[in-house]
Formats: C-alpha cells, sequence, structure tokens
C-alpha cells in the first residue's frame, strides 16, 4: 500500500510483524506512576538514516531486518513495557498490561535516495512516511529501505509509558543486542514504589500554577483544517555551529553569572516567540524547561535505592516556565532573559520539587491533569518548552552496518506550545541538532532574526553523497 504525503516520494509498506519477546513471560499489571499520569496520550517519534554499507554483499535489507527484529525480541525481555497494552482500569486510568503482545514491526520502500530526504522539513520527509503511526500497543518500529541501499529505521512510543531517558535506554539496550553483548549496560527498573506519594502527602501551592485537570481548561479551540497562516505548527531540524552557541553562552553570561548553553539557547528562542507576537500588546509570554527528576530523587539515597532510581523506566519529567511581558522580553539583553531562564529551572531543581508534585497528582486522582504550559491558549500569549536531548545516543547506534549519518527525534506533540529539542550533531564536532515544532510565524522569525544560529539541516551538511 502506499502512504499519502505531500512530499516529492512514496513509501510503499510490505511485510508487518508483531515482534516479541523472545522468552515467554507472566502475564500481569504494571501500574502508571503519578509522573505517567501527567502525560497526555501523546506518541513520540524518533529516527535514524544509516547509509548504504560498504559490504553490502553482507548487509542486504533482508538481513537487516532480520538482526533488528531478533536483537528487539531480545532487548523486550528486559524492556517488557514496550510489548505489553495499555489499558483503562476500573479508575478510568490507563494501566498497563504486560502481556508480551509485542510490538508492530513493519518494512518498507521508499522511492528516494538518503541524499534527496529534505530533513530540514520532516512534516515533508518523516511525518507518515519513515516515522510509522502506532496503532495498537505501546511501540511500533518501521524500517525503510532507501534506493540504493540507504536504510532509516523508524519508532514510535507511547509518552505515557517512557520519556526520552528511558527511550534512549532501550534504544542503545537493542543495539547492544544486535552487537552480541552477553549483558545489557543498564538494565530499567520498573519499581513503581520509587514514586509513591508521601502520607500524609503535601504540596506547595505553587504548583497549582505549573499544573491543571484537564477539566479546568477551557474547550479547545477549532483550527481550520488545511491552514497555511502564521497560526499553522510546522515542524523543522537546523543545526547550530558549536562557535555560535560558544558565542550565545557568552553573551548569556555578560551580567557575570555563567549560564549553560542551553540556557543560553532557551533564552535566544523565549526572545523571538516573543518577538513573534504584535508590538504594543500587553500579553505574556512563556517558556517551559523540561527537567529530569531520576537525579534530584535520588539525592541523599545511597546503594540499591539510588541505582534504580538512576534507571527507572516511565515518566520523571517537570515542567517549570516562567512567564515574562513581550516587551520586556523584547527590550532586555540576552542575558536578563538568561538569568529568568535559570530562575525557572531552579524550581524544580530538588528532590522536594518532585515529592511533591507526585503528592500533587494523588490529591487530584482520579481526574486527569497535564502541565498548564502544553495547554496554553493564544489569549495568554505565545509559549515554547525547550527539552534538552543531549543524551540522545545517537552514535551508539550502530546496529552492525555502521553508525546513522542522521539521527532525531520527531515530536508534533499536539500541544498548543512549541516544543524545542536541540541534540548532540552526529558530526561529532560540538554542533547541535535542534527540531522544532512552532507556529510558521515563529519559525519565520527564527530563520530572519536567528539566521547566523539556526542552519537549516542538509545532507551536504551530513557528508551523505
Amino acid at each position: 500500500m502506499d502512504i499519502a504525503g505531500n512530499g516529492e516520494f512514496s513509501v510503499k509498506l510490505g511485510r508487518k510483524e508483531v515482534v516479541a519477546a523472545v522468552l515467554p513471560m507472566q502475564e500481569h499489571w504494571l501500574p502508571l506512576s503519578n509522573l505517567d499520569l501527567l502525560l497526555p496520550p501523546v506518541d513520540v517519534g524518533v529516527f535514524f538514516c544509516y547509509k548504504k554499507p560498504e559490504e553490502d554483499h553482507l548487509f542486504g535489507f533482508t538481513y537487516m531486518v532480520s538482526v533488528l527484529k531478533k536483537a528487539m525480541a531480545q532487548a523486550l525481555v528486559s524492556f517488557y513495557a514496550f510489548a505489553g497494552e495499555l489499558v483503562q482500569n476500573t479508575s478510568g486510568e490507563p494501566e498497563l498490561l504486560c502481556n508480551n503482545r509485542g510490538v508492530d514491526f513493519f518494512e518498507a520502500y521508499a522511492d528516494v535516495e538518503l541524499q534527496q530526504l529534505n530533513l530540514y522539513n520532516p512534516d515533508e520527509s518523516i511525518e507518515g512516511k519513515l516515522v510509522p503511526r502506532k496503532k495498537q500497543g505501546v511501540l511500533s518500529v518501521q524500517v525503510t529501505q532507501l534506493k540504493s541501499g540507504g536504510l532509516v529505521v523508524g519508532c514510535t512510543f507511547d509518552h505515557r509509558v517512557a520519556d526520552a531517558f528511558s527511550a534512549n535506554m532501550f534504544l542503545v539496550s537493542w543495539v547492544e543486542m544486535a552487537q552480541s553483548k552477553s549483558v545489557l549496560s543498564l538494565l530499567p527498573s520498573f519499581r513503581r514504589s520509587l514514586l509513591n506519594p508521601r502520607h500524609p502527602g503535601h504540596y506547595d501551592p505553587s504548583l497549582d500554577n505549573m499544573y491543571v485537570p484537564i477539566s479546568a481548561l477551557p474547550p479547545p479551540q477549532q483550527k481550520k483544517s488545511g491552514t497555511t497562516g502564521d497560526d499553522q505548527l510546522i515542524s523543522r531540524i537546523y543545526y547550530i555551529e558549536a562557535n555560535q552557541l560558544s558565542r550565545l553562552q557568552s553573551l548569556a553570561s555578560a551580567s557575570g553569572d555563567r549560564r549553560s548553553k542551553l540556557e543560553a539557547f532557551s533564552a535566544f528562542v523565549w526572545k523571538v516567540v516573543a518577538a513573534s507576537t504584535e508590538h504594543g500588546s500587553d500579553k505574556k509570554c512563556r517558556m517551559g524547561i523540561v527537567v529530569d527528576g531520576r537525579t534530584r530523587l535520588s539525592e541523599g539515597d545511597s546503594g540499591e535505592r539510588a541505582e534504580m532510581m538512576s534507571a527507572y523506566f516511565g515518566n520523571v519529567l517537570s515542567i517549570p516556565y516562567g512567564e515574562k511581558r513581550i516587551a520586556e522580553l523584547e527590550e532586555r539583553p540576552l542575558s536578563w532573559v538568561a538569568n529568568a531562564v535559570h530562575e525557572c529551572l531552579e524550581v524544580a531543581k530538588t528532590k522536594q520539587h518532585f515529592l511533591e508534585l507526585i503528592d500533587w497528582v494523588e490529591a487530584h486522582r482520579p481526574e486527569p491533569a497535564l502541565a498548564k504550559i502544553y495547554a496554553s491558549s493564544d489569549d495568554e500569549g505565545p509559549a515554547v518548552v525547550v527539552s534538552s536531548g543531549q543524551r540522545f545516543p545517537v552514535w551508539e547506534m550502530d546496529f552492525g552496518w555502521g553508525k546513522p549519518v542522521f539521527g532525531s527525534y520527531h515530536f508534533p506533540w499536539g500541544g498548543e506550545a512549541g516544543y524545542v529539542m536541540p541534540m548532540p550533531s552526529p558530526v561529532g564536532n560540538g554542533d547541535w541538532v535542534v527540531y522544532m515544532h512552532m507556529l510558521r510565524g515563529q519559525m519565520e522569525l527564527i530563520e530572519t532574526q536567528g539566521a547566523h544560529l539556526f542552519r537549516p539541516l542538509t545532507s551536504d551538511y551530513l557528508n551523505i553523497f
């Protein structure tokens, strides 16, 4: 069958198989943690692009697919959550049924050369073509053969079951099984008691400003289908050179406080998003930063508990956000905005914050809730969320036929706020690759005001010939 799309190439789906864990397991239920319950039902995509193997007589498409399937069946023994199903329990909450249902695994062929893929515009080249749409289970995989022997491995997983840290653990383990390693470098921990609420629970009222029950949200605004205006959310991928990142960091640290590259980058994005709103507006602009709580929740712990927390599989995230007047963000220097980003991050960098967030969810169950910035509306002003993907294991994804020439998350997340994820460049020179999902008008401003920083990703940059 053909997969429809607006790009200049077609994709034909071939064989479909369900890959289950190679060892049988006893069916059991695995409850989602309170932090899992803060995630709406959204899927996350990730993909890796490979050149035609030099020894192509050894690495044909059929052989590579067999390696991927066998290694996945082995990895799913430890990562059994990805082979299960999400089912609604009697309280109306999602719960994971670990039944080894398996992973939908698709083989496909794309009538395009690797160097012809428009990676700068994943809406055209990736969406609905090279990253599968998950219809059942928790994880779906599509392996696509390109003309002249290139390969794309695309995955889609349910965010309610795993965050990026958890997905990265699985990806690395999948590769290790393909490399015939006898022991995985990191075994996942599913010990939900690590995220149990306290009794009695308590939380700071400020969490009511960060998270909100879904029933308290206004009804979603209907968007016109096929819109091409500035209010259309689109995805783009850029690269940022290492020297430009260093320069940005220097500007962000001009007030005397050294700021990280992520803080400097987030400050720049915040300023540009603010500038995309009509001048004279008295609206505010929000900047959210995704914070991983694994190291925070293990503060003061030692031994087995700390080890389990460091390998915890699930969602351990918080999204604190800052809010500033648009005029202020435009007028103030980058260092001032970077200090505001730093203050936003400090809110969630403690063990107490995550313990209180767990208690906040418990106090509102079974009412579903989510991060308030996810549902930001136009009436409240523009908003954007930055999530660091610096631990994205692009260099480690060698299944036996070479490292990928490119890899990225693909996450048009469905929220009203924009979403941005910087990742390490596969070139390995300190550059960043940045996935952006934002309003068209914001993206156009990024490409004008930030043209020196954001360079459209091309096959020339990736040395794909």
